[in-house]
């Protein structure tokens, strides 16, 4: 009895580190899947293959299916890694998210803002959070309501408005009332500026940046 008891003990812990806590997918590479887990480097997974507990289910273009504890997610090439362990809830409680330089060297993410779908880039000169109208009005900005400001662009002056957003989120990591800037000029990506990235504590290596939320 004691000695089960103990082999239970020392098999926890590796149990435990077995299922990943966090999964990005930085691309594809010959029809496998290549796997960022725990922000380690990408780890090149064929379809019925598993690495740490990951799973890959499908790949078609840039998009895979994963299997995770019995649970399946999809995830595309170069967007925020989802936090997978820990588990229980749908609530946002994430900390932590890991980046992966696309590229072009630009840290590109699919986010959300106030609920809903916007593609992002991280870009740490700018001071706020910016997007266009287009972006705005699609998800639901009230930037009219906002001060209104001149913005200096390659094109002149173009007005803008100043605007307290409810909230942004990349992965599982939700920030509130981030201030931001509406362009009358049109945006490819919002941009993630350092209303929002001044939450976190920031690391840098090779082609990946960790954001790591301060408390």
């Amino acid at each position: 009895m004691k000695a089960a008891t103990v082999l239970a003990l020392l098999l926890l812990p590796l149990a435990q580190q077995a299922l990943a806590q966090s999964v990005g997918l930085a691309g594809m590479l010959g029809g496998k899947a290549l796997l960022i887990v725990d922000g380690a480097a990408p780890k090149s997974v064929a379809v019925g293959d598993s690495y740490k507990a990951v799973k890959v289910i499908s790949t078609q273009g840039d998009v895979a299916v994963l299997e995770i504890a019995g649970k399946r997610l999809s995830l595309r090439g170069g967007a925020a890694p989802a936090n997978v362990g820990g588990g229980g809830g749908d609530g946002v409680t994430g900390t932590r998210v890991v980046l992966t330089a696309s590229g072009g060297g630009h840290f590109l993410t699919q986010g959300q803002i106030n609920g809903k779908p916007a593609q992002m880039v991280v870009d740490t000169g700018a001071s706020l959070v910016s997007m266009g109208m287009a972006d705005a009005q699609r998800m639901g900005v009230n930037y009219q309501s906002g001060q209104m400001v001149s913005m200096s662009t390659a094109n002149g002056v173009i007005p803008a408005w100043r605007v307290k957003l409810a909230t942004v989120r990349v992965g599982d990591v939700l920030v509130y009332d981030v201030d931001s800037v509406v362009t009358s000029g049109a945006m490819p990506y919002v941009l993630l500026g350092n209303s929002f990235l001044s939450h976190f504590q920031m690391t840098r290596s090779n082609d990946q940046m960790v954001l790591q939320k301060r408390f």
